[in-house]
């Protein structure tokens, strides 16, 4: 790749991101792809969740659905997440995971703590439609105006 051009002076550098409070954040999902698992036995849904409004908007978060799996409990576990989220943008019967990408819902994030091999993230431990009664302050939050623009999923 040639980085003829590139000046470092002109972009802000990378920082590291420590991970988003617990709480309840509007989300879409922005990519969900279909991965083999490590040990080449199934598969899983990975989703992007993209933070949508709100203090931390634009932020990232990560799931994985293990829907194809030797475990049985895996697989129950990952089918009622995948109808957590169907029930929350209102796809009931998806025939390809691009149709729940791009439409709004809230996710709920808690905080994994460091431990001697990894540094602290989030895990995912909810989903659900925009429009439910959710009580965390990150809720409140993520109301807040994001400026005069309309965000292509309200379009």
């Amino acid at each position: 790749m040639d980085l003829n051009g590139f000046n470092a002076l002109e972009v802000e550098p990378q920082t590291s991101y420590e991970p988003i409070p617990a709480g309840w954040y509007k989300v879409v999902i922005s990519e969900a792809v279909e991965k083999p698992t490590r040990a080449n036995t199934g598969s899983y849904l990975q989703l992007q969740l993209d933070i949508i409004e709100g203090q931390h908007q634009g932020r990232k978060a990560f799931d994985r659905l293990n829907l194809n799996n030797p475990n049985a409990t895996a697989v129950e576990i990952a089918q009622r997440t995948l109808s957590s989220i169907c029930r929350a943008v209102g796809v009931p019967s998806p025939k390809h995971s691009h149709e729940l990408c791009d439409k709004p819902m809230m996710v709920k994030l808690a905080v994994r703590p460091a431990d001697g091999q990894y540094e602290a993230s989030n895990d995912v431990k909810g989903y659900a439609a925009c429009d439910a009664q959710v009580s965390a302050p990150a809720a409140a939050a993520t109301a807040s105006v994001n400026g005069a623009a309309t965000p292509p999923w309200k379009r």
